[in-house]
């Protein structure tokens, strides 16, 4: 599989709620990221999830 790289738009409450405290910044995206069942989190990159498409494309 070819690795294409997507990025999903996180919400500024994560990183208000989150007050620069990378672990709750990480449990938080995890959280939030359970609504895209088939992503796989690379890294966070500002405001963004750099995610793997698990199931190919569309």
């Amino acid at each position: 599989m070819n690795y294409v790289p997507h990025r999903v738009l996180l919400p500024q409450w994560i990183f208000e709620q989150a007050k620069g405290n990378k672990a709750e910044i990480k449990r938080l995206v995890l959280t939030y990221m359970q609504r895209y069942p088939n992503y796989k989190i690379i890294k966070v990159s500002g405001s963004f999830a750099v995610c793997e498409r698990l199931d190919g494309f569309l």
